[in-house]
């Protein structure tokens, strides 16, 4: 039967059986309806909406029949204070740097009485902040077809919504802006004149067996049913995508990592540190800046990489964090010499063969899911992720380029539900078999057909790996303003071929005024190393890359205040 509730929350409904308790239904309304935003003492159960009701923490095991609630019943929900959220929300990792969201009315969308609390207190990114607060509107200038004076507006100059088709289409947008999609989205589930109830617009596919199903049966395998089983997954191309370019804030950056390429022939892989800012080439759209490449412990070959265990990686992360970065990304090389001596370079990857394969599809899931995109306007809190993917390999003129990519967030779904793995053919993704701990839904896939229609099929047991891809633009800027002076992925030859005592005694020379003056020390891996020396307080490694990469006056007073880079210059100092 169903039982509906009511509160000034809004309206939601549930299915229940007559045999089900009065505990079954207020655990319910607790975690389901409220989402665990009041405790049982504030919360009543009232058959009348003039009804005090009953505290749900007195109600009995009385069943549903037996408390005389029947098909189609209102339940009313009284509610008490809310529970005490915490003073403030800890910052995960990595997100140093970065306010918390406060919900305000007054936002350009705004996310007023959410059904989930956490949703207000979502630790978003400032870019996202940024673009809540704008219209997104695309403006418009006036037409032949207008008939009014230069202060009037008509419907062929008033401005477009940044997921206007027609413009999209007029300006070839394969993919709208993650922003203008939540807009797209938001303007269909909750009316702006209505501030009633607000239902987060996305949601993140979910593919797995839900745990504790309220119907009763044994978890799976034992027992299934349709409430807790994954509906019909339906792949398409995704519409929208959360990073809509990649630049590179120098072209040395990527010369640079093309080095240890150059000088074995072997394939090298790289995590990409850099910061995200608006692109306006598209409405709402987001770019990651790139400002500088790591290369993390590896064994390299000819025709691929592994990465081996990675003890720093925590150290790198703040290390970055310090510097006002944060990690965006992979890249990796995929490059053959084509012989000819020219410095030319095999075609691999095109439309007839593949742009990303499946086992690459499923390494950028694994990192993607690794790295969720905050955001409040998602039921868990997270939806999609910045993380991009960048391949160095030949285009069809022999020519080393890079282009960008990032999956799907069905990809993401499919890959952390255990349902897909890569097959011998790159551009086949497989479709795992069903067993005892895995139950795989039917997986379909749409496409246009040579008559122009639009044709479902299975993708069982292998699906092209196109349907799970977001293209990506890529490029350098015009005028090149690198955080950076020196953009070397790897430390200079003299200092990592040297002994510990030579090591710091070329580190010393590196703090010479004119050097510094000179970038010496704005070069990540010098910060890195030096960080790694343990000398510098975590607490004084801001200053330190702060007057690395910009040596003035100021920022060098501020930093001779600090008692650590005194003993780290007494100790690199007593080197020479």
């Amino acid at each position: 039967m169903i039982i509906r509730f009511r509160s000034r929350m809004g309206m939601s409904r549930a299915e229940f059986q007559p045999t089900d308790t009065l505990q079954t239904l207020k655990d319910y309304v607790l975690f389901n309806v409220l989402k665990n935003q009041y405790t049982a003492e504030n919360v009543s159960l009232c058959k009348d909406e003039s009804d005090m009701g009953t505290p749900c923490s007195q109600v009995d095991e009385k069943t549903l029949q037996a408390a005389g609630l029947v098909h189609g019943n209102m339940v009313f929900l009284r509610l008490g204070s809310p529970r005490e959220l915490p003073a403030s929300t800890p910052v995960p990792p990595g997100k140093e740097g970065v306010a918390e969201v406060e919900v305000s009315k007054d936002n350009a969308l705004s996310a007023t009485n959410s059904s989930n609390v956490a949703s207000a207190h979502v630790v978003q990114d400032n870019i996202d902040d940024a673009f809540e607060l704008q219209d997104g509107l695309i403006p418009r200038s006036t037409s032949a077809f207008c008939r009014h004076g230069p202060k009037g507006m008509c419907d062929y100059c008033s401005p477009l919504e940044p997921y206007d088709e027609n413009y999209q289409r007029e300006n070839k947008i394969k993919h709208m802006s993650f922003h203008a999609y939540l807009r797209k989205v938001n303007s269909n589930v909750n009316k702006y004149a209505s501030s009633q109830s607000f239902i987060p617009p996305l949601e993140e596919p979910y593919f797995k067996v839900k745990e504790k199903c309220p119907s009763g049966h044994p978890p799976w395998p034992l027992g299934i049913c349709s409430k807790c089983q994954p509906s019909t997954i339906m792949m398409n191309l995704q519409p929208f995508r959360i990073v809509d370019h990649v630049e590179f804030a120098s072209p040395s950056i990527v010369d640079s990592f093309l080095n240890a390429w150059r000088r074995t022939g072997f394939q090298r892989i790289g995590y990409t540190y850099g910061h995200y800012e608006p692109y306006t080439t598209v409405p709402l759209g987001t770019k990651a800046v790139i400002e500088t490449i790591y290369e993390p412990p590896q064994i390299s070959e000819a025709d691929g990489v592994t990465l081996e265990e990675w003890p720093e990686e925590a150290l790198v992360d703040r290390v970055a964090a310090a510097c006002g970065l944060r990690r965006v990304g992979i890249i990796y090389t995929d490059l053959t010499d084509d012989g000819s001596a020219t410095g030319k370079v095999l075609c691999k990857r095109h439309a007839d063969s593949y742009f990303l394969s499946s086992l690459e599809v499923c390494n950028s899931a694994h990192f993607q899911s690794k790295f969720p995109n905050p955001s409040k306007w998602s039921q868990t809190g997270f939806f999609g992720s910045k993380f991009v993917t960048s391949v160095i390999s030949g285009n069809f003129n022999g020519e080393i380029e890079v282009t960008s990519y990032q999956v799907s967030n069905v990809a993401t779904s499919l890959f952390k539900a255990d349902l897909i793995q890569p097959s011998i053919d790159p551009d086949r993704m497989l479709v795992k078999r069903e067993d005892k701990s895995r139950y795989v839904p039917d997986v379909l896939y749409r496409y246009v057909d040579e008559y122009k229609k639009q044709v479902s099929k299975n993708a069982k047991p292998a699906f092209p790996v196109s349907f799970l891809l977001v293209t990506l633009t890529d490029g350098f800027p015009e005028e090149p303003t690198p955080m950076f002076a020196k953009h070397n992925t790897a430390l200079p030859t003299v200092i990592e071929t040297a002994d510990e005592t030579g090591r710091l005694r070329q580190l010393a020379k590196l703090f010479d005024h004119d050097a510094v003056k000179d970038g010496s020390l704005s070069n990540f891996p010098i910060i890195l190393l030096l960080a790694q020396l343990s000398i510098l307080k975590e607490d004084d490694m801001e200053a330190f890359a702060k007057y690395a990469m910009s040596p003035t006056e100021e920022n060098e007073k501020n930093l001779n205040t600090r008692e650590s880079y005194q003993t780290l210059l007494a100790v690199l100092y007593s080197s020479l």
